[in-house]
């Protein structure tokens, strides 16, 4: 009797830990949705949809020439609650308490709430409107205002260096085309090595051309704010607990969009219209 009272006790106590586990697990995932919406990182994965046309233009293409199949697809692939849900599956592995505490507590301020509404609006934002704007002000803000510019790239830098976002954008335009080869959406005349030759005879004028279009596009984003509050922030971006966050948060969004395109080469092959490159 007293040995049957003692395991029927380990199993109830195996239970309780049990749930008690599984308890943690959901709290911590309820404070990661939490830190999504703060920092508007939901948002911001949410907007990889918006790029969903720039993969069959990789190719040469055009979303219309796939029909109204395409829409279809590509609302599927770029289901915005199954991006999100793969972001707080890599989160809740890789993003340390401190850190996720630390920049939910800035981005909680006045000044983070303010930021994060207008990057929400920036990101869901037509992106020829946001750039045509972005270069009318960038212009303007090198003759009058230089500092402004310089706080800017500081920012761009605090968020990702130049070689960093170089280096996933490429990542994802081979694993792109890879996909879309092995999908027989695509027939290369170049193998993988001579697509990563290629880009790195380019890389010095794409890299410029990422930084004219980052720093446009923060001149559009951040067009209301005073040069103090930019510099404030960019001072919080260079800590370096936040820049933890960033890290993370530039790898998660790279490869949850890397990850939709290559499912997108995939199912372009049912719809394959043939192209060469």
């Amino acid at each position: 009797m007293r040995l049957a009272l003692t395991l029927r006790s380990m199993t109830l106590t195996l239970v309780v830990l049990t749930l008690l586990a599984a308890q943690a697990v959901a709290a911590d995932r309820d404070k990661l949705r939490a830190f999504l919406t703060v920092t508007g990182f939901d948002v911001a994965l949410e907007s990889i949809k918006l790029s969903a046309e720039d993969a069959p233009r990789m190719l040469g293409l055009e979303a219309a020439d796939f029909g109204a199949q395409w829409t279809l697809m590509a609302k599927d692939v770029f289901d915005v609650q199954d991006m999100q849900a793969d972001a707080l599956d890599i989160l809740s592995q890789t993003l340390d308490d401190a850190a996720l505490a630390h920049a939910a507590d800035f981005y909680a301020s006045d000044l983070g709430r303010r930021l994060v509404e207008a990057e929400n609006a920036s990101h869901m934002r037509d992106r020829d409107d946001k750039r045509d704007e972005g270069g009318r002000l960038l212009a303007d803000l090198r003759d009058e205002d230089p500092e402004r510019v310089e706080i800017l790239g500081r920012m761009l830098d605090a968020i990702g260096s130049d070689e960093q976002s170089l280096r996933a954008a490429h990542e994802l335009e081979i694993r792109f085309l890879m996909a879309a080869q092995q999908a027989g959406v695509i027939r290369l005349r170049l193998d993988e090595e001579g697509l990563r030759a290629a880009q790195a005879e380019q890389a010095e004028e794409t890299i410029e051309a990422m930084r004219i279009s980052g720093l446009a596009a923060s001149a559009a984003t951040y067009r209301d704010f005073s040069n103090a509050d930019l510099e404030a922030y960019t001072e919080a971006l260079e800590h370096p607990l936040m820049q933890e966050v960033y890290e993370l948060m530039n790898a998660v969004q790279y490869e949850i969009m890397a990850d939709r395109f290559e499912e997108v080469a995939s199912r372009l092959g049912e719809l394959n219209p043939g192209q060469e490159l």
